[in-house]
């Protein structure tokens, strides 16, 4: 099922045409590793299975993921702390809740991410499209982020960053800290939107996100029966042919309530 090529002074570990169906929890977990590359796998479980996460990878840096077709009850893709310089290229995904960043920051903690490119993904009937979810009372960043050349098919929220991630059967808090989210660019995405609101950006009143670039985006209501909408808070960002037009609100106190994504 893998192995590893002697280039030089390291290996490479390599994960090649596996069919992965109904794993009870995470299907393919990467954790503590370097020079990792993976392609054309496909990846199965049922919708409405809990924490079926496709490939969830942290602590591991220099990672490649190419060629996959995921569906699962969860993300396709959930990438976590300690993830750093991964490439993840020609993916279908869903159904599923999309390609995430996080969640980063639980129990208060410490969550790096660094240097992640999203590259031509298509995702059908997923409850999230490209998404970064952090805590509040966490620290550290989520950073260098590029998620580009995306097809959104009935996607609930194509875009979303959302630094009061709750999971929880009870409000959260409000804190102070948070994990500092900044230089993302979202590019070349089109498709449609599940609902009104394509494109959400809920960031930290006390450390809002910054350095947002989106470039050529196009996101329509499926149906086409309404405008597509967005939400911004706390969130310095910058635009360049953008289908949706996003206020600036400065400060939204909301409850926030658990989910179960």
């Amino acid at each position: 099922m893998t192995n590893k090529e002697n280039i030089g002074k390291h290996f490479i570990l390599k994960v090649e045409n596996l069919k992965v169906v109904n794993s009870q929890q995470i299907q393919i977990s990467v954790e503590d590793c370097t020079d990792v590359k993976m392609s054309r796998l496909s990846i199965t479980a049922p919708e409405t299975a809990p924490n079926t996460d496709g490939i969830h990878i942290t602590c591991s840096r220099d990672v490649q993921v190419t060629d996959c077709t995921i569906k699962t009850g969860d993300d396709c893709m959930s990438i976590e702390d300690g993830t750093k310089n991964l490439h993840v290229k020609n993916m279908v995904c869903g159904p599923g809740h999309g390609i995430s960043i996080g969640s980063l920051g639980d129990h208060n903690s410490e969550a790096h991410v660094n240097n992640v490119t999203v590259d031509n993904v298509r995702l059908y009937g997923t409850t999230n499209g490209a998404r970064i979810k952090t805590w509040q009372g966490g620290k550290g960043s989520a950073k260098n982020i590029v998620f580009q050349n995306m097809v959104m098919d009935n996607v609930w929220n194509p875009i979303i960053i959302d630094q009061n991630y709750c999971d929880s059967s009870t409000p959260c808090k409000q804190q102070k800290s948070a994990v500092e989210v900044s230089n993302l660019l979202f590019k070349n995405i089109r498709g449609t939107s599940a609902s009104e609101e394509a494109i959400v950006l809920h960031c930290s009143n006390s450390v809002p996100c910054h350095g947002i670039t989106l470039e050529n985006v196009n996101l329509t209501v499926k149906g086409g029966s309404s405008n597509a909408k967005s939400t911004c808070q706390n969130a310095e960002w910058k635009k360049s042919g953008v289908s949706v037009h996003c206020p600036v609100v400065s400060k939204i106190d909301l409850e926030l309530v658990g989910t179960s994504d």
